[in-house]
């Protein structure tokens, strides 16, 4: 029977009646689910694939497309629109719920095809999910005025999507991870389905068939939430080659911690942070240049550097009196101040009386009023986004400048100049363009070869002629070696990153993507 054949009903004085109710509200639900898969897919994209701006508009662009060809094509759903609108959503209870597993481990086994998979399973889930509202909105006409029903459905849907935009990023992904919300959402979208195989089991031919079709995606959806653990592990295991002992998703990151024959090593997002066997080389060489020039700094702040490695570094220096560490992911601190093994490697530095942790954005925290310092590390992750970016912009190192002593020096990691050649000469470009004096220098690190820093201060800088005792990498007969640049890391002209534009990201993604390309 088509929709002009069913018969007319006058809507009910009575108010909305217990159908009515029921689809309302699995249109709450069906917008929560669909903002999720959306959310999930340029998440997931944001972490594996960089550029978080960039992701997150072509995912949503792509999805929203697909969600305009999927409310174009109801029109061709003319009979039998409860059976349509249940086997749709048992296939976007299936698809979108397993989308953040099939994703994680397709970038695991297969990640040569990560990008095609990642947009195909954007452009089925998102036209599945353009087909529901049609489809229910043309269900609810038998006994609701238009003007009331436009209304109600809206209002659910768009209920539903502030929810689950409020939920996602602050209980969801942090208590459940990616995987499991996923197919948190999945179940819901299947009982929506059982729910709708209730209401209409008088209009549904071969009712048995779709129970069984519920049954299976239900039992499917739920095992691989209680089994989400095992997926999780099979696809990092072979992402991160070495035995995982620690992962954990944050509102801001994930975290995994590794452990194989060369010692721990971290990743944030799947980018490799440290690696046991040789951070001493890095953290040294961060810190010792800066620290020992000043001669006896007392107030010294790190920005960034939640792994306490660098603060561990700092407190060789008897001068020192307050340490303060900016650290955004509460996580990351409590992770390398609580679990046994991972404060041995910072010393259990984090622990002692004179670091104070403060978790907030470091950006935020620079625009407060408050003390100056004579030293302030500055120990970021690459700028692989332009929430990152904005850390490595002239209004950051102006409000670096505001917080450092007339005699401080702040020395800020700086990608390889070698790699990234034009990335880490805009960044020196950028620390001279708010007045800063810019000392280049650069050390090896094996983990992640020739790597770059960069010293700005107000005064010019002197390096030291003596460095506290218990150093495994530099030495004052070797400290100036760092300061001179080969022919193929020498200066290059470059722009200043600027919040406005942000050319360093896009530059360093384009110097490091050759590399990965190869």
């Amino acid at each position: 029977m088509s929709d002009a054949a069913l018969p007319a009903r006058t809507p009910d004085a009575r108010g909305p009646q217990p159908v009515e109710i029921a689809l309302l509200a699995s249109v709450f639900v069906v917008a929560a689910c669909g903002l999720v898969y959306e959310l999930s897919a340029a998440a997931l994209s944001s972490y594996l694939l960089g550029d978080s701006v960039l992701q997150f508009s072509t995912i949503i662009g792509t999805y929203l497309f697909a969600m305009g060809v999927g409310s174009w094509l109801s029109r061709y759903f003319d009979r039998q629109l409860p059976a349509h609108f249940l086997r749709i959503e048992l296939l976007v209870a299936l698809i979108g719920g397993a989308l953040p597993a099939i994703l994680f481990l397709a970038n695991a086994y297969v990640p040569g095809a990560f990008r095609l998979l990642l947009y195909g399973l954007v452009v089925v889930v998102g036209t599945l999910v353009g087909l529901e509202i049609p489809l229910v909105m043309r269900i609810l006409k038998r006994n609701i005025v238009l003007k009331d029903l436009v209304s109600q459905v809206l209002t659910f849907d768009y209920l539903g999507a502030l929810a689950v935009s409020v939920a996602f990023p602050l209980i969801l992904v942090p208590q459940l991870g990616m995987i499991r919300t996923g197919l948190l959402f999945g179940v819901m979208n299947a009982a929506v389905a059982v729910w709708a195989l209730w209401l209409f089991r008088h209009e549904l031919r071969r009712a048995g068939a779709h129970a069984v079709a519920c049954f299976l995606t239900l039992g499917a959806l739920i095992g691989a939430f209680w089994g989400a653990d095992h997926i999780t592990t099979l696809a990092e295991d072979k992402f991160y080659q070495d035995r995982i002992v620690f992962s954990a998703s944050s509102p801001y990151q994930r975290i995994v911690v590794t452990r194989g024959a060369l010692g721990h090593r971290l990743f944030l997002n799947g980018n490799l942070q440290f690696a046991e066997r040789d951070e001493y080389r890095y953290h040294e060489a961060l810190v010792h240049p800066a620290m020992a020039a000043h001669g006896a700094p007392k107030k010294v702040a790190v920005l960034g550097g939640g792994d306490g490695m660098a603060v561990r570094e700092i407190l060789k220096y008897p001068s020192v009196e307050s340490v303060t560490l900016v650290e955004l992911d509460p996580n990351m601190t409590q992770l390398f101040t609580t679990h046994e093994t991972l404060a041995a490697l910072n010393g259990h530095a984090l622990s002692s009386p004179k670091v104070k942790v403060v978790n907030t954005d470091a950006f935020q925290w620079l625009q407060q009023e408050g003390d100056t310092f004579d030293v302030i590390v500055v120990d970021f992750p690459d700028p692989t986004n332009f929430a990152i970016g904005k850390l490595y912009t002239n209004s950051f190192y102006a409000l670096l400048d505001r917080r450092l002593s007339a005699s401080g020096y702040a020395v800020i990691q700086t990608t390889s100049p070698l790699v990234a050649r034009k990335s880490y000469w805009t960044v020196a470009s950028t620390i001279e363009s708010v007045g800063l004096k810019a000392t280049p220098y650069h050390a090896h690190v094996p983990s992640f070869g020739e790597w770059g820093y960069i010293i700005a201060s107000h005064r010019p800088y002197r390096q030291p002629d003596a460095l506290p005792g218990g150093m495994r990498f530099l030495t004052p007969a070797t400290l100036p070696l760092m300061f001179d640049f080969p022919l193929d890391m020498a200066r290059v002209p470059t722009e200043v990153n600027r919040l406005s534009n942000q050319t360093l990201v896009t530059t360093y993604e384009q110097e490091w993507g050759k590399v990965m390309a190869h």
